[in-house]
């Protein structure tokens, strides 16, 4: 149920028909691919591509198109019941419509309104995996406060109101289990749904992320302005990293390793943790920065990414992974490894590897000669497969005609 940040996007104005829509099989035969024109190792899900290598490899990854969307915009949001019940949330790039639905039936991808349920908006709302059997889509950004409450559940069959949503606006949710959910409200607020009723809880620090263990194990991780290493720099008080843990009963700050820049300090400094990942084994790792604001001075010091693993007793600064994988921040995992961001896979046993794409089809519109780059919003599995789904958007720049081609990509593994 993670969410992510907001997908850079290149094209301009609509292109309508000239972007082909397309069901992909099998392995595309276009040559070759740009490289990626995002900022390596941005700590969010969006994912450039690289060329994949020549021939392919035992262990290759490459992520094959499933779709290509009809329109220039992008997909920022994706998710599965089934083979046949796949669900992408997209909007244009010269906000004509609002933001829209396309439903994958087994056959064909379909555009569909959003369901009256959820209410009136103009933003991409987000999709949510509620177990297997339920999709959950709510409103990210709403202009009206009451629509916070308007939430559309899908059960295979139909859209329809979800009876209980969480009061207020709602940042991160997760959870597996239907019946145990966890959000976030606010910066010092959590909510949970035990499948009756939602219940808040007030957190010991400010948090931008949760991760869900099991029942009763959860953290959120975030940062805090008063305690240890947060004494005034440059004038200013020195936020530090936070992390906080649930264990059923209550939310209990616990320690977690300072960061800060060595003196004469940056302008406004300050370090936190943005992003919390907890594994299907219960290893809990979180992420962060330690910077300050750039630009004010000469000889400025790099920012500092922070990876920190829980050992079970303790927070430890965690060894940097290998390659191209290094500062770059968990998504999903499956049963071999981690998918990071930047279109990058973590094997369990250490090795980097970079999941290759294709180029689009001429009949997009995208030349020969143009720069193509693939920024992925979200990742998800389908459920009761091995399968992998992406989406997001084929970034392609080119003189006169730039565009932006949504797409929803597949996992293929080499053989």
């Amino acid at each position: 149920m993670r969410r992510s940040a907001g997908c850079r996007s290149g094209g301009i104005g609509h292109r309508g028909a000239a972007v082909a829509a397309a069901v992909l099989a099998g392995v595309l035969t276009a040559a070759g691919c740009a490289t990626d024109s995002g900022p390596h190792g941005s700590p969010t899900t969006r994912s450039g591509g690289d060329k994949p290598p020549s021939g392919v490899a035992k262990d290759a990854l490459t992520w094959e198109f499933q779709h290509i969307a009809d329109f220039n915009g992008k997909l920022t949001d994706v998710a599965a019941l089934a083979k046949d019940d796949i669900w992408a949330v997209g909007s244009e790039n010269d906000g004509s419509s609002p933001a829209f639905l396309l439903h994958y039936d087994g056959t064909k991808w379909t555009r569909e309104p959003l369901p009256e349920a959820l209410g009136a908006g103009v933003y991409p709302p987000a999709l949510e995996e509620v177990g297997d059997e339920t999709l959950w889509l709510r409103p990210l950004t709403v202009e009206d406060p009451a629509a916070a409450n308007s939430w559309a559940r899908w059960d295979g069959t139909r859209w329809s109101a979800v009876p209980d949503p969480p009061p207020g606006n709602v940042g991160e949710l997760e959870g597996d289990d239907p019946d145990d959910i966890w959000a976030l409200a606010g910066e010092r607020s959590a909510q949970h749904w035990d499948g009756t009723r939602w219940t808040t809880t007030r957190l010991p620090h400010d948090a931008s992320d949760l991760a869900v263990v099991g029942p009763a194990d959860v953290w959120a991780v975030g940062s805090r302005s008063t305690g240890p290493g947060t004494e005034p720099g440059a004038g200013e008080r020195y936020s530090q990293p936070a992390s906080m843990h649930w264990d059923g009963r209550s939310w209990t700050s616990v320690d977690t390793p300072q960061a800060r820049f060595e003196e004469p300090l940056p302008p406004e400094p300050g370090a936190g943790l943005g992003d919390v990942f907890a594994r299907a084994d219960g290893e809990v790792r979180a992420y962060g920065t330690n910077s300050f604001n750039h630009g004010e001075i000469e000889n400025e010091p790099a920012d500092e990414f922070l990876q920190l693993r829980w050992d079970g007793s303790k927070w430890a600064e965690e060894e940097p992974a290998p390659g191209g994988c290094a500062q770059r921040i968990p998504k999903a995992e499956d049963d071999k490894g981690l998918f990071l961001d930047g279109n990058w896979y973590l094997t369990d046993d250490g090795r980097c590897v970079k999941i290759g794409r294709h180029r689009l089809p001429l009949s997009t519109g995208a030349r020969k000669e143009s720069n193509q780059s693939l920024w992925l919003e979200e990742v998800h599995r389908i459920p009761g497969t091995d399968e992998w789904l992406g989406a997001g958007l084929v970034q392609v720049n080119q003189s006169g005609d730039p565009f932006s081609a949504p797409v929803v990509v597949r996992l293929q593994r080499g053989t």
